[in-house]
């Protein structure tokens, strides 16, 4: 996505568990269940872009696949941590940005298991229910200027789809050919879609 983005003329903020070559814009390491680290980059990311216009949480992980019963405490804590505490984490931040800027669209990553289930990741598909509610309510505390989507990307093929389907993932769109089909969708969001939940087309 973030190379999309940038063939495209945006200013780009991003982190994640590690950063590659990204190009101009402002990347570091964090991890979204650090409330202090999510802070700090958000407030750097502002200071050097400003504002953001869009803000896409997509930080995710999942649980080994087994049955419910069988997931470690701290395995159904990591999912938990990152997928519901760590968006919470960066709208926390976030948001307060957009409302005095007056604009602004937030995209919380929910899935095909947030709208449907699977046997063997419960605790995923718990926090992908998880992002549709929480996106739903807040598209209705958002202000006017401003809007919430959840939306399901589709299947990509990644190390967390690898973790759970091994070399059935390589059947799908690699992260780079989505991103070709992401970010015009994502460019064209709007008020209108205000506490939606749409699926990457």
């Amino acid at each position: 996505m973030v190379e999309g983005f940038q063939e495209r003329g945006w200013k780009v903020a991003g982190c994640a568990r590690s950063v590659g070559e990204c190009g101009e814009g402002y990347f570091r390491e964090v991890d979204v269940r650090d409330s202090r680290a999510v802070r700090e980059f958000c407030e750097g990311a502002q200071e050097k872009l400003g504002a953001p216009d869009l803000l896409v949480n997509n930080a995710a992980t999942i649980n080994q696949p087994v049955s419910l019963w069988k997931v470690g405490e701290e395995d159904f804590d990591n999912v938990i941590d990152v997928n519901i505490k760590g968006v919470a984490n960066v709208i926390r931040v976030v948001v307060p940005m957009m409302i005095e800027r007056g604009t602004g669209v937030v995209v919380n990553f929910s899935s095909g298991w947030g709208r449907s289930v699977s046997a063997d990741v419960a605790p995923y598909c718990a926090t992908k229910w998880a992002m549709e509610g929480l996106t739903k309510a807040l598209a209705e505390e958002l202000p006017e200027g401003l809007a919430a989507v959840a939306l399901n990307p589709g299947i990509i093929d990644t190390e967390m789809l690898r973790k759970t389907w091994g070399e059935g993932a390589g059947g799908f769109p690699t992260a780079k050919e989505w991103g070709a089909l992401a970010v015009p969708f994502l460019e064209r969001l709007s008020l209108k879609d205000n506490g939606q939940s749409l699926t990457v087309a």
